[in-house]
């Protein structure tokens, strides 16, 4: 029986890999304790309280968070929750409104015949195409809701490509900016009723001129937006800058 004591020092990654590798327990042990996140996530999207016991798109979450198990890679460096997170707005996204605004994206309920599958690198190499599609389908569908984000600050991703600063040091400099925007609670709340930065306050935050503050602005608005929103793969760009 997996316990809190059996699994302390196993980071929860590391139970993912165990499960995909065939640890049933551990494998039900994430799925039962981590109802409360799954919940969480498929409330955010629902916008009301998910009864566990009651509302189907708690079974939709659940389902989702077992697919997030089963084709979560770490080698990306990104977090698990953040993965299945994804997974889970996604999935109960795509069952409520019932689009089918992506007819050729992989979906996520299909599954490996695996049983008629005797040689297991056949078995991982159609794992591996699998995960594969779906990075590709999950970054079209950040970057999407990436675009509505930028509208809500008129901001355009194709402007945003002119208004990126060339320079290495001037980029990093201004993600910089944005991370200490993103983590003022003051700051942020004025950028989030606004959608504008707070330049009074942030300028004595910051050891940039407020010429160079209004020369990235948008730049600066499109990543306090990615951090803002935890998205997967766009963070990935982000990582080690600014820290």
């Amino acid at each position: 029986m997996i316990t809190q004591e059996s699994t302390k020092d196993l980071t929860l990654e590391e139970m993912v890999i165990a499960a995909q590798q065939g640890d049933s327990e551990i494998l039900n042990h994430l799925l039962k304790a981590y109802q409360p996140f799954i919940a969480k996530c498929v409330s955010s999207v629902c916008k009301r309280y998910i009864d566990p016991e009651h509302d189907d798109e708690f079974s939709i979450g659940l389902s989702a968070f077992h697919s997030a198990i089963e084709i979560f890679s770490p080698v990306k460096g990104s977090s698990f929750l953040s993965f299945a997170k994804l997974v889970i707005t996604r999935r109960v996204i795509d069952d409520i409104r019932a689009k089918q605004r992506y007819p050729d994206s992989v979906s996520l309920d299909e599954t490996f015949d695996t049983e008629k599958m005797e040689n297991p690198r056949e078995i991982k190499a159609v794992k591996e195409a699998y995960r594969e599609e779906q990075d590709i389908w999950y970054r079209q569908q950040e970057i999407l809701d990436f675009q509505k984000k930028l509208i809500a600050y008129k901001i355009s991703l194709a402007e945003l490509t002119e208004v990126a600063p060339k320079h290495k040091d001037a980029r990093e400099s201004a993600i910089r900016t944005a991370r200490i925007l993103f983590n003022d609670e003051d700051m942020k709340s004025y950028v989030h009723k606004k959608r504008r930065l707070p330049m009074k306050d942030l300028i004595k935050k910051v050891e940039v001129s407020k010429k160079t503050l209004e020369r990235n602005r948008k730049y600066i608005l499109a990543i306090f937006i990615v951090l803002d929103k935890e998205y997967l793969y766009l963070n990935d760009y982000l990582k080690g800058v600014g820290q």
